[in-house]
């Protein structure tokens, strides 16, 4: 019973129980099959589809009837993730599922007498079926004709259009369809009429049989909802007298930009700190205002545009933004030269900034490492080298693509049909972290135009429950933000006057962190909006930062006093309180070191004279900040800094980055030298295990040839009386080389 609804995910080496929506469906596909009856499942993006379509493929060859499933997947620039999904899954699986390479495979794994799922594309099928028209594969053409088939389509308007669906099934004669879609097509939405072909989704695959909306999805928190903000780059002008060319013009592109790259640091999660930042998805109208966007933003970047990227970015993302672009790249459109040409040189950057060799000639290639990079899902995406900020996008990846770590979509376009609405913003409201609360789209063209017709797709996709799948709009959380404000300051109206930790009773002070956590909440919540502007706020609610770090500190006090008084008295009575509450609002952004090494080769190449106070007091700043989070770097580059200024003209001509590199190799092998030296093994061993350490796992690569070089009686002799035994032993050099490389030398490596 728990296998039927559950499957082994092979790369997570875990066991996926299915959620109840995920069983009716299969269910419900199960009943229609033994009447022979086709139909749809309607179950929002972001949902599970693929894992609900695969246990549908699986399971619908328990049926006697069925000979076969076919999984029908979408054009191959598309289905990677799907088909290293399925993989996943069928490694463990009693059942082969084949991802057939060619029509010749395709061929033999229908003719065969094994119950299988085949995974392929609707190009391979037209494929073969041609050849049957050409007289082809005559021995088996009976045979694979009278099969007895489910088709299994994911994304299904996309994979099989009505009118290839009508030729497959005059071929297959005996074939059942299920179609997967977050968006079905409907009466309101529907396709233009060619001929007597189906115009909705009911028309092609038959009845809806079983939904799991939008609104449902975010209720079970499944996804997030969606905080949309609608901006215009020309206020004042009327929406229908704007011409599209406006749009084109560089002033309004900058503008774009400039919202972008330094007026979205929350919305992006700067505040996370390197490496776990999120991503973005910038979409425009056509390829040739991708490629203009692209060229500017590397024009932004090289400081030849009037617009730059602030130094609260680059302080703490020095290389932000690192942008790529990915379109279709055909021979046969009238300007594939050009845009060849174009994609050659962004491959030629892209190449240059992670360390590959994409050309025109792996361009799918290039697109499944795009597409891996900005899913993150592989563990060298971790880390802030191998990661991309931002993607320029027509419409690749705006639908059938998964990557929870991105959280924002950008739009310099006019609004696209309901169903493709809602397929882009789906791309935003994967579940990831704690501080990912929405997905955020941003808008640039026609606010109110675009206002209606989003309002028309999440009417029409989450029926009736629009308002419950968006995000409160400025003035709404504003008005909410400014009330927790009042409550806050009712109770303590200066961080003088929280409670007294000595004499305030439990339900003072929980009254108190409770009144804090909220306007934490609410003060994180409205930071991610384009209208917060942070002088503006302060100015209304009359508190300073400085003000707000007290309050913060307050409470963390007031909480620690609660933690004592409970171990003390175990009932809880009065105010409910989570006091594992963690702190939003008040994380500052996180110094990154490469910002610091820049400003001190800028002052070298440029001085003419002694450093000045004002270049001095600057550094010394930040390295200060960077102290907070990293003291173990902090330290070697303060001591880079005294040297630099000791004898600046030393360094002229010398790169700052590999004076500090140098450094931190040295202290990193002072460290391997020491921790080898301590507990007598081999120092090569212990250098293998620092340089493949993997964060997160307990047993790392190299650690047997550590126990190997282990020479116990060496380490007894050194150290006498205070040596451990053989067992302890053991266990503590362990303990202590991991813990090591884990604060000794991967703070170096910024890590």
């Amino acid at each position: 019973m728990v296998m039927q609804y559950s499957v082994i995910d092979d790369d997570k080496k875990a066991l996926i129980l299915l959620r109840p929506y995920q069983v009716h469906a299969i269910e419900a596909i199960r009943e229609a099959s033994r009447k022979r009856q086709s139909g749809y499942i309607w179950h929002t993006t972001g949902s599970g589809k693929t894992l609900t379509s695969y246990k549908v493929s699986r399971n619908l060859l328990q049926i006697p009837s069925i000979e076969k499933t076919i999984f029908v997947i979408d054009r191959t620039d598309l289905d990677q993730q799907t088909t290293s999904s399925f993989q996943s899954y069928a490694e463990n699986d009693m059942i082969d599922i084949d991802e057939t390479d060619d029509t010749q495979e395709l061929v033999k794994n229908l003719a065969s007498d094994d119950r299988r799922v085949v995974v392929t594309t609707i190009q391979k099928i037209n494929a073969m079926i041609r050849q049957f028209d050409e007289g082809r594969h005559q021995k088996v053409y009976n045979r694979i004709k009278q099969l007895k088939l489910a088709f299994v389509v994911d994304e299904c308007h996309r994979a099989v259009t009505p009118e290839r669906q009508r030729h497959l099934e005059h071929f297959f004669t005996n074939s059942l369809w299920y179609g997967f879609t977050g968006t079905p097509i409907f009466t309101e939405n529907k396709r233009e009429q060619k001929g007597d072909l189906a115009q909705t989704t009911e028309e092609q695959y038959g009845d809806c049989l079983h939904q799991y909306t939008v609104k449902e999805a975010i209720h079970d928190k499944a996804v997030l909802g969606f905080n949309v903000e609608y901006q215009t780059t020309m206020p004042g002008w009327a929406e229908d007298e704007i011409d599209d060319e406006r749009y084109d013009d560089e002033g309004h592109m900058l503008a774009v930009l400039d919202a972008i790259l330094n007026r979205s640091r929350r919305k992006l999660g700067f505040q996370n700190g390197v490496g776990k930042t999120y991503e973005a998805i910038l979409t425009v109208k056509s390829i040739a205002r991708a490629q203009a966007y692209y060229n500017l933003i590397k024009q932004v970047k090289n400081g030849e545009k009037s617009l730059s990227i602030s130094e609260n970015v680059k302080k703490v993302l020095p290389d932000f933004p690192k942008v790529a672009i990915t379109y279709s790249v055909t021979e046969n459109e009238a300007d594939s030269y050009v845009n060849q040409a174009y994609m050659e040189e962004s491959l030629e950057d892209y190449n240059a900034m992670f360390g590959t060799h994409f050309s025109l000639a792996t361009i799918a290639s290039y697109n499944s490492d795009l597409n891996d990079r900005l899913a993150r899902k592989k563990e060298r995406f971790a880390f802030r080298e191998e990661q991309l900020d931002l993607v320029i996008v027509v419409d690749r990846l705006l639908t059938g693509f998964d990557a929870p770590c991105l959280s924002t979509l950008f739009m310099d376009r006019q609004p696209m049909k309901p169903q493709h609405i809602i397929q882009a913003f789906s791309r935003t409201n994967r579940l990831f972290d704690e501080g990912k609360k929405f997905g955020q789209i941003v808008t640039f063209q026609t606010p109110d135009r675009f206002k209606e017709k989003v309002d028309e797709a999440l009417s029409l996709y989450s029926n009736g429950g629009e308002t419950s799948v968006l995000a409160p709009e400025w003035q709404e959380e504003k008005a909410k933000f400014l009330e927790k404000v009042h409550q806050l300051l009712a109770i303590a109206p200066s961080p003088e006057q929280v409670p007294d930790l000595d004499t305030a009773t439990d339900a003072e002070l929980k009254r108190f962190a409770k009144a804090f956590q909220e306007f934490d909440k609410l003060l994180s919540s409205i930071q991610v909006y384009s209208d917060y502007d942070e002088n503006v706020i302060l100015r209304e609610i009359g508190l300073s930062l400085e003000d707000i770090e007290n309050f913060a500190g307050q409470y963390q006090n007031v909480i620690e006093e609660l933690r004592r008084r409970r171990k003390e008295d175990q009932e809880e009575e009065g105010v409910l309180l989570d006091i594992e509450y963690e702190l939003e609002s008040i994380r500052t952004d996180e110094i990154n070191y490469h910002y610091i090494l820049s400003l001190i080769q800028a002052l070298i190449e440029n001085r003419e004279n002694l450093i000045g106070k004002k270049e001095k007091s600057l550094v010394d700043n930040y390295i200060e900040d960077l102290n907070k989070s990293n003291p173990k770097l902090s330290s070697l580059i303060s001591k880079l800094w005294q040297n630099v200024q000791a004898d600046a003209k030393s360094y002229q001509g010398q790169s700052i980055i590999h004076k500090l590199d140098e450094m931190i190799e040295l202290t990193t092998q002072q460290k391997i030298r020491e921790t080898a030296d301590y507990w007598q093994i081999g120092e090569d061993e212990l250098q293998f295990v620092v340089d493949n350490y993997r964060i997160g796992r307990d047993k790392q690569n190299g650690e047997k040839a550590i126990t190997d070089s282990q020479n116990y009686l060496a380490y007894k002799e050194a150290h006498g009386d205070k040596a451990l035994p053989k067992l302890k032993y053991k266990k503590a050099l362990k303990e202590d080389y991991m813990r090591m490389i884990s604060e000794d030398i991967l703070p170096l490596r910024g890590r």
